[in-house]
């Protein structure tokens, strides 16, 4: 049986509450006895100028953002922009990133627009995803449209951008805390200036906004010479644990992470290194624990096309990445769910990502999922599991890299913060 327990209160909550108070009450009792006085002293003109200590106050209850896992009730959502959009240059990372029928595409576009056409496209299936999302009665935010085009130099790189279309990449919340991740694309350095208005306003209402450390993104972060020239030479090197972002500095995406309450899992990436899994692990303790997980991937980035957790103790897991720790879901009693084969065509267009973006939806709650119109066959397996479908087409949205949980950065769902592997 799968066992689920809140985590507000309880014995483990008391005996943390035990040990952290004994700890810190020897060191704090003289500090209090020290400063006592000059407190006191201080609150009459403490109290003169209270309106201005805004940095003091509590965060308020009714604060914005708050979510802990994929699947409770959805409330307002962080949809991206597909404006503007532009092909990254071909650098060594995006070559072991995307698949080589398409580097002539990179090599002959990279620092220019997506094809017209398609970005139109892609811009209304996005416009009316997010008609259909206020309809389903979600709050939908946007990020600042921005040219991309522009070039940019560093004291380590230059580069052009890349896009704001997938907030899911950049931002992760746990909580009420929004998390920046550094990202490790070079094109991808300046995306955050996309979202800060949003941010702002998020933390002005009381959420919790934390930036991880901005990688230099120099040379030294990159394998130069990672010997990639086929799919079988990508099978090789991840069985190996290679891949082309070396450990110099932290870097990930927040697309390597997915939640289901205080459990977290994550996987080492392309984009993802050991160094920024740590990072995560050591800012969300002890409150959460950060699991590695790892698949027969030949190319990870990005792990909700391959393990998306869709409800309590519920998750997809792509047939053809298994998991090589499947069996400790398992054992907590979790189903796991094998999709059908994706149906999107060959000739489609999929210049960042892999077919199996069917996989990739997005929970408004339990019993509701958005997913691909196109997508019968899993429209039909989430039916059977009792889910109702809310189809929408993103055939175009999709050869930017993205299905609607990349389009999307959930910001608040209805819900508290739970184990589910216990």
């Amino acid at each position: 049986m799968l066992r689920v327990r809140c985590l507000r209160g309880g014995s483990r909550g008391a005996e943390a509450a035990h040990y952290i108070g004994s700890r810190l009450r020897g060191a704090f009792t003289g500090w209090v006895q020290r400063t006592s006085q000059s407190t006191q002293a201080a609150a009459a003109s403490q109290n003169t100028c209270a309106a201005d200590d805004k940095a003091a106050s509590p965060v308020p209850k009714d604060c914005l953002v708050c979510s802990y896992n994929e699947w409770d009730p959805l409330e307002e959502v962080i949809v991206g922009r597909a404006e503007n959009a532009c092909v990254p240059p071909f650098s060594v990372e995006v070559k072991a990133n995307t698949y080589e029928k398409y580097w002539g595409f990179y090599q002959k576009f990279g620092g220019q627009g997506f094809p017209k056409d398609h970005l139109k496209k892609a811009i209304a299936e996005i416009e009316e995803m997010c008609n259909i999302l206020k309809g389903e009665g979600v709050i939908v935010k946007r990020p600042d449209p921005i040219d991309w085009s522009v070039k940019y130099k560093t004291p380590d790189f230059e580069s052009t951008g890349m896009y704001g279309a997938m907030p899911r990449d950049i931002l992760l919340v746990v909580g009420n805390e929004i998390i920046e991740a550094p990202m490790a694309w070079r094109a991808r350095f300046f995306e955050y200036r996309a979202y800060r208005r949003l941010i702002k306003d998020y933390f002005n209402s009381g959420a919790k906004w934390t930036t991880a450390p901005k990688p230099t993104m120099a040379d030294e972060l990159y394998d130069q010479n990672y010997p990639i020239h086929s799919v079988e030479d990508r099978h090789k090197l991840a069985a190996q644990g290679k891949f082309v972002t070396t450990e110099f500095e932290p870097c990930f995406d927040a697309a390597d992470f997915i939640r289901a309450g205080r459990d977290i899992f994550v996987q080492r990436s392309q984009v993802t290194n050991y160094m920024g899994i740590e990072w995560m692990r050591r800012h969300l303790a002890p409150d959460y624990r950060v699991h590695i997980i790892s698949f027969k991937d030949p190319n990870p980035m990005h792990i909700d096309a391959t393990f998306n957790i869709i409800g309590p103790g519920l998750v997809l897991s792509n047939p053809d990445r298994p998991c090589h720790q499947i069996e400790l879901f398992k054992k907590a009693g979790w189903t796991v769910i094998q999709p059908p084969v994706p149906l999107i065509p060959d000739d489609h267009p999929l210049w960042m990502s892999s077919k199996w973006l069917s996989m990739n939806v997005l929970m408004l709650d339990e019993k509701r999922v958005m997913v691909d119109a196109n997508e019968t066959s899993i429209q039909k397996m989430f039916e059977k599991l009792g889910i109702s479908t809310i189809k929408v087409n993103i055939r175009h949205a999709n050869s930017l890299g993205g299905g609607f949980h990349c389009w999307t950065c959930d910001i608040r769902r209805r819900g508290t913060l739970q184990s589910y592997l216990d």
